[in-house]
């Protein structure tokens, strides 16, 4: 292919049970090689406890961190690639990337940042003036904190499902439920502010019968594929951020939600609609009445429900599938900027 790029990509890549069907980078590297192109992965922050005597952060910053970067500047300078895509993974710096940014001086270098409050992540701000564009998952207060610091060019990017494993599957009973929700029912509200809806959602559905709650209330995460079971097995997914103020701003939890085949309701977020539609794609609400209203309103009418979750399920496969979503990357690197249903303007 004449126009194929190699693609270095630097993150967390590790097998973790918990994460293995969740990882952003992992979809995106099979979109770009599926579109033609090369894609070399470098997980920085497990080649740095591999390094270290003592499988501890704080260890392996103060002594196995420099070595961790002669590596991957090692693997930059052989393999020369044309772009080099970074997510904010644990110890990788500022620092970090002025090495490979020496190691390979023409190359384009894109982060993405999934997460919420930025300001309150160290040194990711100082990170992310490194690079040449930004990718975040919302386009609101959290991306205009990179902009007013003087990050070159800040972007709006979905998070990213693969069909190929974000999907409907058949499932035994013990994965059906009513209304599953997995994750925390509260961010450290010490490190990270949130909103009280979601804790009183979650927590009048602890007490429910037949719902499945996962990582929260005493009770155990939900790992490998038996998070997509659960997701399979359930009538409805609850969707709700820790912050549900900020412009086109939803977890990873709403992708694999409708892409795994639930029907979804998620709490609504400024411009929502551009990203799915309500009534079509899912279903959105405001308040804890309107969720508990909408929940048994599906609950009792399976025809509407399955509906819309078929419906949601194709819209997500179709339009936040890896091939797609790294054309977009592609797109904005070689243009400038890329054509979705959610950009504007």
């Amino acid at each position: 292919m004449p126009n194929a790029k190699r693609i270095f990509i630097v993150s967390d890549l590790r097998l973790d049970p918990g994460q293995i069907f969740k990882n952003n980078p992992v979809r995106l590297a099979k979109g770009f090689i599926r579109l033609g192109h090369d894609v070399r992965k470098f997980s920085y922050h497990e080649t740095a406890l591999a390094l270290s005597p003592i499988k501890r952060r704080s260890f392996a910053r103060l002594f196995c961190k420099k070595k961790t970067d002669s590596l991957l500047v090692r693997a930059i300078e052989n393999y020369k690639p044309a772009i080099i895509f970074v997510t904010f993974v644990r110890l990788l710096d500022a620092e970090t990337i002025e090495r490979m940014r020496q190691a390979a001086p023409n190359a384009v270098f894109i982060g993405l940042d999934i997460d919420a409050w930025p300001q309150l992540h160290p040194g990711r701000i100082e990170t992310a003036r490194k690079l040449d564009i930004l990718l975040a998952t919302n386009d609101g207060e959290f991306l205009q904190l990179y902009r007013e610091a003087g990050v070159p060019k800040c972007f709006f990017m979905p998070h990213t499902c693969d069909p190929d494993i974000n999907r409907r599957y058949d499932v035994e009973e013990k994965w059906k439920s009513d209304i599953l929700w997995t994750g925390a029912i509260q961010h450290n509200p010490r490190r990270f502010p949130g909103e009280a809806l979601r804790y009183d959602i979650v927590n009048r559905l602890s007490q429910m019968p037949n719902c499945a709650l996962y990582a929260c209330c005493g009770r155990p995460k939900v790992v490998g594929f038996n998070y997509l079971y659960a997701i399979s097995g359930a009538h409805i997914g609850l969707s709700i951020n820790a912050d549900n103020n900020t412009r086109l701003y939803h977890s990873n939890r709403i992708t694999h939600y409708l892409a795994g085949g639930t029907c979804v309701l998620a709490k609504s977020v400024p411009d929502s609609e551009l990203l799915f539609k309500d009534g079509v794609h899912l279903r959105y609400f405001e308040t804890d009445d309107e969720f508990f209203d909408l929940a048994d309103w599906y609950l009792k009418h399976e025809n509407e429900r399955e509906k819309i979750a078929e419906t949601g399920m194709r819209w997500t496969h179709e339009q936040y599938n890896g091939e797609k979503i790294a054309g977009y990357i592609l797109d904005l690197i070689e243009k400038g900027e890329y054509k979705a249903p959610w950009v504007t303007g």
